[in-house]
């Protein structure tokens, strides 16, 4: 059964970027993934099961995302689970704070629980917390200086839709 917020998440986005960007997003994914669009088919934002989170963080990705990352399959990004080591995992902190700062924007839009997560259990709990803090440290920063255009067009988009934050 597919989340009722999700859908409404999916159909919110697709709507605002669908046409004007040529992306689609889609739910289901057993993985998260974006893929560029090719000359036959839009690019496609593809999150985890039917996960509104899932669907803000993968949006987060996009909005913030130039347009050189999005003709690269997941940004260009390598993607490499936990546990990490401490370099790879202090790269992927740093790639992270600014997108789980939108994504808790976003969440805040549509009254979705935004949960900071640092996607690796092994990380020492001072890292844990200096990320939290840097998340933390980053959304207070985005309320003041505000979000990419894409990000704000998508944040004000799903207030209207959910009538929140």
């Amino acid at each position: 059964m597919t989340d009722a917020a999700a859908v409404r998440i999916i159909a919110t986005f697709n709507r605002l970027f669908g046409a004007s960007h040529r992306v689609t997003m889609v739910g289901g994914g057993a993985e998260p993934l974006y893929e560029p669009a090719t000359p036959t088919q839009p690019a496609r934002v593809v999150f985890t099961y039917d996960y509104p989170a899932s669907a803000l963080h993968e949006a987060a990705h996009w909005c913030i995302a130039g347009s050189a990352r999005r003709r690269r399959r997941d940004y260009g990004y390598a993607y490499a689970p936990g546990p990490r080591e401490p370099i790879a995992r202090s790269g992927f902190f740093a790639s992270e704070c600014d997108v789980q700062a939108v994504e808790a924007l976003l969440a805040e839009a549509c009254g979705v629980r935004f949960v900071i997560s640092a996607d690796d259990f092994a990380a020492p709990p001072e890292e844990l917390e200096d990320f939290e803090r840097r998340v933390r440290e980053r959304i207070t920063l985005r309320r003041v200086q505000g979000l990419p255009r894409r990000a704000e067009q998508f944040r004000d988009a799903l207030r209207a839709e959910f009538g929140g934050g």
